[in-house]
């Protein structure tokens, strides 16, 4: 991974927690920490006088910048204070969310945000605009929860993540988890889910595949020995589980998610007629899975 980690930051008990999970992993990567605060001017916003703290009209441009300012360099300074040779900065931008942060998205090697699951994405983050991020960003997003905790990456807990397609569709959501891993001293489980495809999907040739490979379940566990070995080569040192089940994706992925510090999906880069999307996979455990969560964009 290259350039920055950015996170995302609005004050909300989520994006501090993203906070402090980007930070613990640009210690372990040893990268740059961006923090990113994405605002824009409310003329309307009233607050009480004890809110304003006698510094001017709460509408105001100037006394809102401020605010967004002070909060950002709040958030930099707690993150220095407890991790002392990180390299970790305040990126203040006024404008749309989804386009700014996507674009943040672009220029970092990571874009983490905070996320309360079940249904939104929260803070500036909310609903069609957090999907909107997640399906357009350039590199890998994770999304956190308020109630991530250092303790959820303890040794013994793997990083889990789906393979679907060949090898070469898999290819970038597996690389991120093999790095994530090494770089934590952690193990992956690698899973592909299947089912049982209508008849009239077969071909002459995928039947002759099939039969080849033995049957169905041989050869969905010879797609995912193949799609991993060039990781299991690359990262020597990193444990791997191969798991091969029947069901859907996003079921057999999120009744994994216990055991995991970190769950990996992939999805498409490519817009289709009716714009980005997320997909349904990556849509299900974003909103159900109780870990962190990462979304790797691939061709």
């Amino acid at each position: 991974m290259t350039g920055p980690i950015t996170a995302g930051v609005d004050g909300t008990a989520e994006s501090l927690a993203a906070l402090a999970w980007a930070a613990r992993e640009a210690v372990r990567r040893d990268l740059a920490l961006r923090v990113l605060h994405v605002w824009r001017h409310a003329p309307r916003l009233a607050l009480g006088a004890e809110n304003a703290g006698g510094a001017g009209d709460a509408g105001e441009r100037g006394t809102q910048e401020r605010w967004v300012r002070d909060a950002a360099d709040d958030a930099v300074r707690t993150v220095a204070e407890r991790h002392p040779g990180l390299d970790v900065s305040a990126d203040i931008r006024e404008g749309d969310p989804a386009d700014l942060l996507a674009e943040a998205a672009a220029d970092a090697g990571l874009l983490v945000l905070g996320s309360r699951g079940h249904g939104t994405v929260v803070g500036f983050l909310v609903g069609s605009v957090g999907r909107q991020v997640i399906a357009e960003a350039a590199r890998p997003v994770v999304l956190v929860r308020a109630g991530d905790r250092p303790a959820a990456e303890a040794a013994g807990r793997e990083i889990v993540v789906g393979q679907q397609g060949d090898a070469e569709d898999s290819a970038a959501a597996l690389g991120f988890a093999f790095e994530t891993a090494a770089a934590r001293g952690a193990g992956v489980r690698a899973v592909r889910a299947w089912t049982l495809p209508p008849v009239f999907a077969y071909s002459p040739g995928s039947l002759r595949l099939l039969d080849e490979a033995g049957g169905l379940a041989p050869y969905e566990r010879k797609a995912l020995a193949e799609a991993v070995a060039p990781w299991r080569e690359r990262f020597p040192g990193v444990p791997v589980v191969e798991q091969v089940e029947m069901g859907s994706a996003g079921e057999v992925l999120l009744s994994l998610a216990g055991r995991a510090q970190l769950l990996v999906v992939g999805r498409r880069a490519h817009r289709t007629a009716v714009g980005a999307r997320v997909g349904s996979v990556a849509h299900g455990v974003l909103h159900h899975a109780e870990c962190p969560v990462a979304v790797v964009p691939h061709p």
